[in-house]
């Protein structure tokens, strides 16, 4: 057997073996209350560019194509959204602090502002998570809205960090 055919069907060997190790499904069970829309409107429209382009890496249910079948490509996709989730998780949203709540929005309006969301490597497999520039607006303008909301309900210091 020459030494590029044993070459070959070890990485075979190898190919089929990690098949059998599967990250977990980022299919949580999603508590009401812990969620935005529990104390923030989303209008229907933003809620629709939501779903399309943040709430597969942002939040507890993901929904996976085809390939997340397929390692490694699974365990790739599976660290994308556990980081996704790390900064941004509108499903536990209002369980974290008012403080983080009005800081993932401002950080909400600057990356959707400046086109680092949703990720490139994102919207190659999802085109339809492409926003165009008025979705960018809408998004903008409802974190904003949001951020107006939080500072008409609760104290400006609960908000934002002091300076020194």
């Amino acid at each position: 057997m020459s030494i590029l055919r044993t070459i070959g069907l070890t990485l075979l060997g190898a190919l089929l073996a990690i098949q059998l190790f599967r990250p977990e499904k980022n299919q949580l069970p999603v508590t009401a209350e812990l969620q935005l829309s529990s104390r923030y409107t989303i209008p229907a429209p933003v809620n629709s560019i939501l779903q399309k382009a943040c709430l597969d890496c942002h939040s507890n249910t993901t929904r996976y194509p085809w390939y997340a079948s397929v390692q490694p490509i699974a365990w790739w996709l599976d660290e994308h959204i556990k980081d996704g989730k790390k900064h941004l998780n509108f499903d536990e949203y209002t369980h974290r602090s008012l403080r983080y709540q009005y800081h993932k929005m401002e950080e909400t309006i600057e990356m959707v502002k400046e086109e680092e969301m949703p990720l490139p490597s994102y919207t190659w497999t999802h085109s339809e998570a492409r926003l165009t520039q008025e979705e960018r607006v809408a998004i903008t303008q409802w974190a904003q809205s949001v951020m107006d909301t939080m500072k008409q309900r609760y104290p400006l210091d609960s908000l934002v960090k002091p300076r020194k």
